[in-house]
């Protein structure tokens, strides 16, 4: 399960970003074409994020579709998998987005 280690480095990239502030809220966007599983990431949050400046906090996750223009038509369109072909037919289909793992917002807790 190579989501582990994602979500090691997740934590330790926010943990320090974070420079000791306590961490409340962690936004990612993952696209559906990452080879990343949402759930898995959101199951080992919790116990990485132990002992961090992010236990506790709340990880959201924002799925990502994947969206293709096509080389042939230069249409967009949504693409349900790899390997899915254009509305007019084609396969000549380059990626724009789905496969982003991002992280999008970190939420620290007011200073004192």
């Amino acid at each position: 399960m190579h989501e582990l280690s994602i979500t090691r480095n997740i934590v330790a990239i926010v943990d320090e970003a974070a420079r000791g502030r306590r961490v409340c809220r962690v936004m990612l966007q993952i696209g559906k074409l990452s080879g990343v599983m949402p759930d898995a990431v959101l199951f080992c949050f919790d116990i990485v994020a132990q002992g961090t400046a992010l236990h506790g906090a709340r990880l959201d996750i924002e799925e990502i579709e994947a969206r293709a223009r096509c080389d042939t038509c230069g249409g967009e369109s949504s693409l349900p998998h790899l390997g899915a072909s254009c509305p007019c037919g084609s396969r000549r289909l380059t990626l724009i987005q789905g496969e982003e793992l991002k992280i999008r917002t970190i939420e620290l807790e007011e200073a004192a």
